[in-house]
């Protein structure tokens, strides 16, 4: 299953080549040309001499994680997050660890242990390390090597009523939208751009704007999902289950306000339910991607994801379904030239 071994794969921020190679092999057949920029985002094109506008769909590779900067004389590693971690839910969580993929498991010292004062708050990353069961700095080092990254273990299961879980669908379930967009048959020109180092800072989907000069683009997400117990109608920002979220405005982005108006139009015309984002914080490649050359029409598709940038994520797989099905028929729109430039 493509979403399956998508989210398993491993991609920290910067070490996105396993994930790479597997949207490379999956996409090929459906290619006319594949390139790999200079930063590592994979670039591929399909119906380079259509006439009509050229279309962008960008979605990242890479996922939150971890880099080792230090194996202490125990053989326990230290560790900083790549991308935003909250460190209050890492204690305990399993982790592959290295380009041997390394079970580790992050500690720290036992509540038994810590002092009154210690109890009241949040431990902090100084105070957690990672346990790959060696004993000794030599014997980590037979392993591990500064500099080596981390990712969550986390397995791809679907549980529930039509729900997954899994450590990477931000975004993962972008990359997976993109790739089925990939097999249709669309008349225009098409550069699907499967970027790097979204996570931190968006440094990877400029230059392939910059690169490829789009017309219009569309970036696949998932973004934040909070509709929990106790969560303010007016703080959900997205709903799980209730399809595909558009943009507003967030940390990056006023959306362009006619594009994301025609994507709304045709979700209503062929029945597909939407909801609007609504929350300012956070942003997504369209954060650059709008900024490139003269300035780009863009938009973002995003699915909804319940605990974003933790070791379990969660999705709603009609989100999914749907999320794609809007693009499509956002594509087939602008085949007949429904969005005027």
């Amino acid at each position: 299953m493509l979403l399956k071994e998508l989210t398993e794969a491993f991609g920290p921020s910067g070490f996105e080549g396993e994930v790479r190679d597997l949207i490379r092999r999956e996409a090929a057949p459906y290619a006319e040309r594949i390139t790999t920029d200079t930063l590592g985002s994979l670039i591929i094109e399909k119906n380079t001499q259509q006439k009509g506008p050229k279309v962008l769909l960008a979605a990242h590779m890479d996922e939150v994680s971890f880099m080792i900067v230090g194996i202490e004389e125990s053989g326990l590693l230290r560790f900083r997050p790549i991308g935003g971690v909250d460190p209050r839910i890492l204690v305990s969580k399993v982790l592959h660890v290295g380009p041997k993929r390394i079970s580790g498991v992050i500690g720290a010292k036992a509540i038994h242990l810590q002092k009154p004062e210690e109890r009241k708050k949040p431990l902090g990353l100084s105070q957690l390390f990672i346990d790959i069961g060696a004993s000794t700095k030599a014997e980590a080092e037979a392993h591990i090597a500064i500099g080596d990254t981390a990712v969550f273990a986390t397995r791809y299961e679907e549980y529930g009523e039509r729900r997954a879980k899994a450590k990477s669908f931000d975004d993962r379930v972008g990359c997976a939208i993109l790739l089925e967009a990939l097999k249709e048959d669309i008349k225009l020109p098409l550069v699907a751009a499967f970027t790097v180092q979204e996570e931190i800072g968006l440094r990877g989907a400029g230059p392939v704007a910059f690169h490829t000069k789009p017309d219009l683009a569309i970036v696949l997400e998932g973004t934040v999902c909070f509709d929990v117990v106790d969560a303010p109608a007016h703080g959900e920002s997205t709903i799980l289950g209730a399809g595909p979220a558009l943009t507003l405005v967030d940390s990056r982005t006023v959306a362009h306000r006619p594009f994301r108006s025609y994507v709304k139009k045709l979700a209503e015309e062929n029945g597909i339910p939407v909801q609007m984002r609504r929350v300012k914080g956070g942003s997504n490649d369209n954060g650059v991607i709008h900024l490139t050359q003269g300035g780009i029409v863009a938009t973002s598709i995003s699915v909804p994801v319940r605990y974003i940038h933790a070791p379990v994520q969660s999705v709603h797989l009609d989100d999914v379904q749907n999320a794609y099905r809007l693009l499509i028929a956002v594509l087939r729109g602008l085949e007949k030239g429904g969005f005027p430039l």
